[in-house]
């Protein structure tokens, strides 16, 4: 459930069109420390979330983490998210239930939830530095389910658009989403973040239908490519992030 993405400079937006955060080939940001953002998803075995719920939830989540003061400037996770941006964004979504979310829900971080769901995401990590009680949680077997078709998207509310062709397990499709949600953060003017943070980052998670998908990927809107580090292709297009605000082609 793990996810690779390749940012530019941590300037906000962290790159322009020279310098694509979406390079699957080995750039020098390899070479830079690597860290990863956990995401830790509450799964209790009797009650697990709606599939698209965790998905929505999982991308506000980055995002509630990004808009944080605790992450700019001089706050207290500014330079981990700074080093984070400066490598590869990873991000990495696990699973918890029990008593493994409450020793995950101890560790700092911030919990955001959904109708069902609760995502809790950490600062970034060393890639080889993860805390013991984050480590030890299983990333493979999360598969959950809508129990009722999502609802039309609502188009006054951005949409994460999910490439229909693709076949992603619900933890990767989280981090993907986080990708998405990401993106359209960076791209936004500062006025058009605030409003989005100040109405708490509403936000829809739909499947493209295919002749839909093949507009939006020609719109320039944000497009996240995928590394190719877990199951799906290198180069992948995943995700487009579609926000009211965000300029499309021949607009």
């Amino acid at each position: 459930m793990s996810s690779d993405q390749t940012p530019a400079a941590p300037s906000d937006p962290p790159y322009d069109g020279q310098d694509s955060p979406f390079r699957p080939e080995r750039t020098a940001r390899d070479e830079a420390p690597q860290y990863v953002m956990p995401l830790v998803a509450r799964i209790e075995r009797a009650a697990p979330p709606a599939r698209t719920d965790a998905l929505e939830t999982a991308a506000r989540a980055v995002l509630v983490i990004l808009g944080d003061e605790r992450s700019r400037g001089e706050g207290e996770w500014a330079r981990l998210m700074r080093d984070w941006q400066d490598a590869r964004i990873r991000k990495v979504v696990r699973r918890a239930r029990g008593a493994e979310w409450r020793r995950a829900e101890a560790l700092p971080g911030i919990t955001v939830t959904g109708k069902s769901a609760e995502v809790r995401v950490f600062p970034p990590v060393p890639l080889d530095g993860w805390p013991k009680d984050l480590a030890r949680l299983q990333v493979s077997g999360t598969e959950l389910d809508d129990p009722e078709p999502p609802a039309g998207p609502d188009r006054s509310t951005p949409v994460l658009w999910l490439n229909p062709d693709l076949e992603m397990s619900a933890g990767k499709a989280m981090a993907q989403a986080g990708h998405g949600a990401q993106l359209a953060w960076w791209a936004l003017p500062d006025e058009e973040r605030l409003a989005w943070r100040e109405a708490g980052f509403p936000l829809q998670v739909r499947t493209a239908r295919p002749s839909h998908w093949h507009e939006l990927t020609a719109s320039g809107l944000p497009l996240v490519r995928d590394a190719g580090f877990t199951e799906i292709a290198p180069g992948s297009s995943t995700v487009v992030a579609d926000h009211t605000a965000l300029p499309r082609n021949g607009n």
